[in-house]
């Protein structure tokens, strides 16, 4: 049977994916304890109630997200999500923190989910995490939308460099061309480099460019 792979981070509550981004809020809409006073013969339920904002967890952007004539999750197809076939380019963050157009000059790019492990996801949920991070350069950006790329996904706190606070150049690359983005990515040390096909479902939201998901990988 083809082996699935997780590769998305827990939410919970209070979880910080984003300095200046509020955690999200997990609680009781309903308690199960207050339920019994609806049902008889000792019934109950849960009814939870989640209070977040959209970039949290295992997120995926769009292109509203960045341009507002772009495709929300509403008007993106359910194919662009699902069963895409994957690559994986390993950049280790210990040797650089650049991703390069040379990186990705020897994999096949065109009609993939192209995953980027630097190995950067061992830091998650701690203060190392968010700064001086992996991240693509805007060469690279151009190189993908070029040779035909569908999705680019990292395992790091954001797909560019949080350094320079006023440029976004390859979430404004991949975005325009409607290459979807995948950020705070795990696992990817347990996928083959190539071999295995990538999902990564949002829900359907109208209005709403980014959102979490449960990504995961099928290696065939």
């Amino acid at each position: 049977m083809p082996a699935l792979i997780d590769l998305s981070h827990t939410i919970h509550d209070g979880l910080i994916t984003y300095k200046g981004l509020p955690a999200p809020v997990i609680c009781d809409y309903l308690s199960r304890e207050a339920s019994r006073a609806n049902y008889e013969g000792g019934t109950q339920f849960q009814i939870g109630r989640i209070e977040m904002v959209s970039n949290t967890g295992t997120y995926i952007d769009c292109p509203f997200h960045r341009y507002v004539d772009g495709k929300d999750l509403n008007d993106t197809a359910l194919e662009r999500f699902v069963n895409l076939p994957g690559v994986v380019v390993r950049v280790d963050h210990s040797a650089r923190i650049e991703v390069r157009k040379s990186d990705f000059e020897t994999a096949d790019v065109q009609g993939k989910a192209v995953l980027v492990h630097t190995g950067w996801s061992d830091h998650w949920k701690t203060d190392r995490y968010f700064e001086n991070h992996p991240y693509l350069t805007a060469e690279a950006a151009e190189y993908l939308r070029d040779r035909g790329a569908l999705l680019v996904g990292i395992d790091s706190h954001n797909i560019d460099d949080t350094r320079t606070r006023n440029s976004r150049p390859v979430h404004s690359t991949l975005l325009r061309k409607e290459i979807l983005i995948v950020e705070h990515l795990r696992g990817l040390e347990q996928l083959p480099d190539r071999g295995f096909t990538f999902t990564a479902v949002p829900p359907k939201f109208k209005g709403v460019g980014t959102f979490p998901v449960r990504a995961f990988a099928q290696v065939t």
